[in-house]
């Protein structure tokens, strides 16, 4: 299963990443597989473990602002494992070439 999870704080100033980078480590933390983009994480798990991270994540930036934007996208494919770069390796092959990541 892939997750796909955004954590906005709001009323933090125009710049979040410090806010972001306190929760990547709780992603990274976790053992799970995970690949950062610049709106959101892409996280790999099982449905209990990518619920409890999640609601870690959001806990962690609500500790930091009164206001906290959590955004969760769920991918459930059967039982299939390694689609966080199976899936853009299918695109690619597809594409004929490798694509910007």
């Amino acid at each position: 299963m892939l997750m796909e999870l955004s954590v906005i704080p709001l009323g933090r100033g125009r710049s979040i990443s410090a806010d972001l980078a306190d929760v990547v480590k709780l992603i990274d933390a976790s053992g799970l597989d995970y690949r950062l983009t610049p709106t959101g994480t892409v996280i790999e798990g099982d449905w209990d473990p990518l619920m409890d991270l999640a609601k870690k994540c959001h806990a962690a930036m609500r500790g930091k602002t009164e206001r906290v934007i959590t955004l969760m996208k769920i991918d459930d494919y059967e039982q299939r494992t390694g689609r966080i770069t199976a899936a853009v390796k299918s695109v690619e092959e597809k594409v004929g070439k490798p694509i910007k990541k």
